[in-house]
């Protein structure tokens, strides 16, 4: 399981995963396929596969519920159990809700709560956002001593999220750098610190 370094294949709710020497395969749905590469993270492979799903499920949840479906503008990012739930939602109710979604999954152990009591963001707002993640991840991968791979990024209304299994240094260093990134806002820390070891 160590040396696992195949791809992940997610396509809509989970109906079967499979494990082999070389890959591991979740077969659900009719969604759009997305493949995530898991070589280079620190989480275990069934872990993985865990956060994958609990994304899947919560974006499926609030796409298909009357009471959210076009009315919230949501994301879900889970990474060891830890979910982070950012975007907007026109009313505390629906804010609720859409918490509630995440705190009802098995596998997650903390809710990050980030969502925003407003309308929706525009279309350029999004964008913006999707500009500065391509700028810290540049900022990470050229920080020294700092493995970026381990790192997830996430940017709404220009607050940046740094999630991942770190070191206190790691943390530090990458924190700093992306406050240094034109746009940023603010950074905000959601690391599970480890034990000093080698970035790779």
């Amino acid at each position: 399981m160590k040396s696992f370094s195949g791809k992940l294949i997610l396509a809509g709710a989970v109906a079967i995963v499979t494990l082999s020497s070389g890959c591991a395969t979740v077969a659900v749905g009719t969604a759009a396929v997305t493949t995530i590469t898991v070589a280079n993270d620190r989480r275990s492979v069934g872990r993985f596969i865990d956060d994958n799903l609990i994304e899947v499920k919560l974006k499926t949840a609030t796409l298909t519920d009357p009471q959210l479906r076009g009315k919230v503008h949501v994301n879900f990012t889970s990474m060891n159990g830890i979910v982070l739930v950012t975007g907007e939602a026109p009313s505390e109710a629906l804010k609720e809700r859409v918490i509630l979604y995440a705190k009802s999954q098995n596998q997650v152990r903390q809710v990050v709560d980030e969502v925003r009591i407003q309308e929706k963001s525009s279309l350029p707002s999004r964008n913006h956002d999707a500009w500065i993640t391509t700028k810290v991840k540049t900022k990470l991968f050229k920080t020294p001593n700092l493995n970026a791979t381990k790192i997830k990024v996430i940017t709404e209304n220009s607050v940046v999220y740094l999630l991942g299994r770190v070191t206190e240094v790691e943390a530090n260093a990458a924190a700093e750098a992306a406050r240094s990134v034109r746009g940023v806002r603010r950074v905000v820390k959601i690391f599970e610190i480890i034990g000093q070891q080698p970035s790779s």
